[in-house]
């Protein structure tokens, strides 16, 4: 499968505009042979804490039906975040799209961004999501999820690829990276990084968008700048990687939620 990471600098709060500028990261894709391209966290509005503002009904979300014609039309497995307006609190989701225009996943961010104040304005989300991407089992998360590397220890017991579409700052890039290749060899799989370049409001956003294999390879990087980042990559590869070093046999998963004793 050739996945295909859209490295974007989305304008603030315009959907319309960001629509525009996504047909182009889609024609790149058709024309470079992607088959699954993917969106960064909150991808048509950027890192947005004004749900009210831009936040959609599921059932009838501008985005989601939007790039369910997209898909469609260039004939492309589509992963696109957007807001689910609720009330008290909304959701930050990311949804897989078929290139027959089905929803695959809808992802709820499991962990806001206390730190950015994002829990004030969003709700957690309660399970992990999972779809199946040609012969690829896919789990997507989002942005903070991935200090979090129990829900990565869970999803890769399934899933072969784990995307992490982000908001990422430059303050802490070398958090991601470090983090990104961490998930990829500590759960023997493939980790697609996907953040967001330029500014917005108070923060800078790094870029870095990479692909990493099981083995912690970068495959593919995308640096600063707007840009398509494409990488190659096979399933089969983290099956025989499982089988030649089988470290996931060894997790001691019964004594992880013990509590600590005198």
């Amino acid at each position: 499968m050739r996945l295909g990471l859209a490295q974007t600098n989305p304008l603030w709060e315009d959907k319309k505009g960001n629509f525009a500028a996504a047909v182009g990261f889609l024609e790149e894709a058709r024309q470079s042979q992607v088959d699954f391209v993917l969106f960064p966290e909150m991808s048509m509005t950027g890192f947005s804490m004004h749900p009210e503002k831009i936040g959609e009904d599921r059932s009838h979300s501008e985005t989601l039906q939007y790039f369910q014609k997209k898909a469609v039309e260039y004939g492309l497995t589509i992963g696109i975040g957007y807001v689910e307006l609720l009330q008290p609190k909304s959701h930050n989701c990311y949804a897989i799209i078929s290139p027959q225009g089905d929803i695959l996943a809808d992802y709820k961010k499991i962990h806001p961004f206390t730190f950015g104040t994002e829990q004030v304005h969003y709700e957690g989300g309660d399970r992990i999501a999972k779809c199946s991407v040609m012969d690829f089992m896919v789990t997507p998360f989002i942005c903070y999820d991935l200090r979090f590397p129990e829900i990565f220890q869970v999803a890769s017991k399934e899933s072969q690829l784990i995307v992490v579409p982000a908001n990422w700052p430059s303050d802490r890039r070398e958090h991601f990276i470090t983090l990104l290749k961490a998930r990829a060899i500590e759960n023997q799989c493939y980790i697609a990084g996907i953040n967001r370049v330029g500014h917005a409001r108070t923060s800078s956003y790094c870029g870095d968008s990479m692909v990493i294999d099981p083995y912690g390879k970068i495959l593919a990087e995308g640096g600063d700048g707007e840009k398509l980042i494409t990488a190659d990559i096979d399933s089969s590869l983290v099956k025989a990687y499982r089988e030649e070093f089988p470290a996931k046999k060894d997790r001691r998963e019964d004594l992880y939620m013990l509590k600590w004793t005198r």
